[in-house]
């Protein structure tokens, strides 16, 4: 398990549907080391903190795995590392594998892994076309996000140590299947006590129930 690639981009105005909208899911690879902070790493920036961002969103990570599989969907579209707007992209770690709680030590910083990614619509933006967003949640491939738990510096080619979570562990891919039509209701009562899941993600699936 690795780091593939370390992907940042600051907020930029583009227009969608006649508005101008401020957005940071343009990411480049970067080379080097780069310091991870709490709330993001150096050189990236969210831009709307109301849905992106915070202590539970502080880094998006997304598994190269997934790209052979999008190269095909999207024969047209160009697909650099970073292009799904993750910080992270890695080898190694499917939302198959891993659940909310589990541990990523990479280099000397330590993550937390919390909630899969709900695409919104500035994906669509991203990839100039609005049916990703319905193409990403059929495809069960999220990626997943990631809390800071201790602060240091990571770069490309990094190995990733995974730390299961103690007790219940409710993967990723079967969180996020929960957001498509008939969803599992007991997957739904797991997670709603799953103790690595942010609270306001344990009262959506309580809600649910």
């Amino acid at each position: 398990m690795r780091i593939v690639s370390v992907n940042l981009g600051r907020p930029r105005e583009v227009e969608y549907e006649g508005e101008i909208v401020l957005t940071s899911i343009f990411k480049t690879p970067v080379e080097g080391r780069v310091r991870v902070a709490h709330l993001n790493i150096d050189g990236d920036e969210q831009s709307d903190l109301t849905v992106h961002g915070g202590r539970d969103k502080a880094v998006y990570a997304y598994p190269s795995e997934h790209y052979p599989f999008w190269r095909k969907e999207l024969p047209s579209a160009e697909l650099p590392w970073g292009v799904f707007g993750e910080n992270l992209t890695t080898e190694g770690l499917t939302e198959d594998h891993v659940a909310p709680g589990d541990r990523l030590r990479i280099g000397d910083v330590e993550f937390a892994i919390t909630t899969p990614r709900l695409p919104c619509f500035k994906l669509g933006i991203r990839f100039g076309r609005p049916d990703i967003i319905k193409r990403f949640m059929r495809s069960l491939k999220s990626g997943f996000y990631l809390a800071v738990l201790r602060e240091g510096t990571i770069g490309a080619g990094d190995p990733i140590e995974l730390v299961p979570a103690e007790g219940d562990r409710v993967t990723i891919r079967e969180i996020f299947s929960l957001f498509l039509p008939n969803p599992d209701r007991r997957i739904a009562k797991r997670a709603s006590v799953l103790a690595g899941l942010p609270e306001n993600w344990r009262e959506r699936m309580r809600e649910s129930l």
